[in-house]
C-alpha cells in the first residue's frame, strides 16, 4: 500500500475516532453518568377560612384583607409541599417554618422551639422527583396579646429547605382581623380600603408564650 494512502486512512480513523469521543462527552458526560443537578423546592400554602371544595379542604398561597379574615384564638392550617426537583438523592433535607408574630404553632412534624415561633423537621434523604407534605396548625394569640392599636393586620408565614448547596423558600399570607378598643372603652371595627397597606411589623419577643405543642418525630 502506498505511504500517502496510509497517511489518509490514518487521519481519516483519527478524526472519526475523536469526533465520537466528543460527542459522547459533551452528551453524557466524561463517564456517561450525566452531570448532577442540585436543586430543591417547597411551596407553602395557608387554608382557605370556612371554604371548602366537595368537602375537600381549600389551600391557596396567600389570603388578602378581602378574604376572609381570621380572629383572636383561632387555628390557622398551613400546608408545606417540599420536592426535590434534582436528578439525584439528596441527604439530610433540613425544613424550617418560621411563625410570624402573634401566631404559635400546636401540631406539626418534627420540634416546635417557642421562644424562636420555629417548626423543624428533617428527611434523611429525598430521591430524585420525590416530594412530601405536612401539615402544620397554628393558632392566633389571644385578643390582649394582639397590637391593641390595629383591627386588621396581615402576616406572611414563610418556610424554607436545605440540603447542602439546594435551598429554596417560600411564603403564605394570611389576614387577622381583631376589635379596638378606643379610650372610651368602645369597640371600633376596622374596615380597610381597597389596596389599603399592610401592616409592616417587628420582630417582637413575647414572653410567657407557654404553648404546649405535640409534636410528630420525622425519619
Amino acid at each position: 500500500m502506498k505511504p500517502n494512502l496510509i497517511i489518509a486512512i490514518s487521519l481519516f480513523l483519527g478524526v472519526s475516532i475523536a469526533s465520537g469521543v466528543s460527542a459522547d462527552t459533551s452528551q453524557y458526560g466524561q463517564y456517561g453518568a450525566g452531570t448532577p443537578s442540585y436543586s430543591i423546592a417547597i411551596d407553602k400554602m395557608v387554608m382557605t377560612k370556612n371554604q371548602t371544595k366537595g368537602g375537600q379542604e381549600i389551600y391557596v398561597d396567600n389570603l388578602t384583607p378581602s378574604d376572609p379574615r381570621y380572629s383572636p384564638d383561632e387555628r390557622i392550617y398551613f400546608l408545606i409541599k417540599v420536592k426535590n426537583t434534582s436528578n439525584i438523592t439528596l441527604q439530610n433535607v433540613e425544613v424550617e417554618d418560621r411563625m410570624p408574630e402573634w401566631l404559635a404553632a400546636i401540631e406539626g412534624p418534627g420540634e416546635y422551639i417557642a421562644n424562636e415561633r420555629v417548626v423543624k423537621w428533617k428527611y434523611n434523604e429525598l430521591a430524585a422527583g420525590e416530594e412530601k407534605t405536612e401539615k402544620i396548625i397554628a393558632q392566633v394569640l389571644p385578643q390582649a396579646q394582639l397590637p391593641a392599636d390595629k383591627g386588621l393586620f396581615c402576616l406572611n408565614n414563610k418556610a424554607w429547605s436545605r440540603s447542602g448547596t439546594a435551598y429554596d423558600e417560600d411564603t403564605a399570607q394570611f389576614c387577622i382581623e381583631k376589635q379596638v378598643i378606643t379610650n372610651g372603652g368602645q369597640p371600633v371595627t376596622t374596615t380597610p380600603q381597597a389596596g389599603a397597606p399592610l401592616l409592616a411589623f417587628g420582630a417582637l419577643n413575647l414572653l410567657g408564650l407557654g404553648v404546649g405543642v405535640w409534636m410528630r418525630g420525622k425519619s
